[in-house]
């Protein structure tokens, strides 16, 4: 192998430098989230399944358990005690919501006094959702849409003037109205099933892994492929590429005077017969 061929490898080489997804392992700018995901000593109860790699401290999980924390002083128990079997779902939810960093493809900017990104359309499995719905339906509630039009009057949240507690069942007739509507489309119903790789868990077994890391980069995938965020990026990724990193600056100039003519360089079509 001659001199300007063995340039040309090192050239290549140190072009090919891995870059981080902006989708993948991230938390989203939220108000009680991490920067940045990464394990904790110890997270409490159902929050456990993300303590190896998390968007939430332990203080956050512990306070995702009571009844009226100080996340966001959000009283569960505004119809009259909430079942615990009911709970537990929106104990879980909450979990889901702070700890996981593996909602990236789904987080959405929003202009709020208290969280600059939310979660939107998120696919929760079917199993994830029937069974929330299944284990609420016969709890009371006198809003539709649990994200706003509250009365703060006294601090935390209490039913709007003039609104009736009803069942579950009648506020949202069908899982898909509780899934969806709920956290104002946060979440969005789907027939995929547990393990199926193409909808996000609540509930997963952390010894078996967590299957949420496999779902995030399908959806990531999709969404890279999808027209409108090519067109979004291109103007970026364009420039990364010709950013070259240092090794590349030493290396180019040798392997231009070794190499015979023919080779192109970094334009506005990228590397040329390179």
């Amino acid at each position: 192998m001659g001199v300007g061929q063995v340039l040309l490898v090192l050239l290549a080489a140190s072009t090919v430098t891995p870059v981080k997804d902006p989708l993948l392992n991230i938390c989203m700018d939220a108000k009680h989230h991490k920067t940045k995901p990464g394990p904790e000593g110890m997270l409490h109860n159902q929050c456990a399944p993300w303590k190896d790699n998390a968007c939430c401290t332990a203080n956050t999980s512990s306070e995702a358990h009571k009844d009226q924390s100080n996340l966001y002083n959000f009283n569960w128990n505004h119809c009259g005690l909430m079942p615990p079997k009911c709970k537990r779902h929106f104990i879980q939810d909450t979990c889901l919501y702070e700890c996981s960093p593996n909602l990236g493809p789904w987080i959405d900017q929003v202009d709020s006094s208290w969280r600059r990104e939310r979660i939107l359309h998120v696919p929760l499995c079917k199993e994830d959702c029937e069974e929330w719905w299944e284990d609420c339906k016969d709890f009371v509630t006198c809003k539709e849409n649990w994200h706003k039009g509250w009365n703060w009057a006294t601090g935390t949240n209490r039913c709007p003037w003039g609104s009736m507690c009803r069942p579950f069942s009648h506020v949202f007739p069908r899982p898909k109205d509780l899934c969806e509507k709920i956290w104002s489309n946060s979440y969005k119903y789907t027939t995929e099933h547990r393990g199926s790789g193409r909808c996000i868990q609540m509930w997963f077994d952390p010894a078996q892994g967590n299957p949420n890391v496999v779902v995030a980069k399908y959806y990531a995938w999709k969404k890279r492929s999808s027209p409108a965020w090519m067109e979004n990026v291109t103007p970026a990724a364009d420039k990364a590429v010709c950013a070259l990193p240092w090794p590349v600056l030493v290396l180019l100039p040798l392997a231009l005077v070794v190499v015979p003519d023919g080779a192109g360089g970094c334009g506005s079509h990228g590397w040329g017969s390179l």
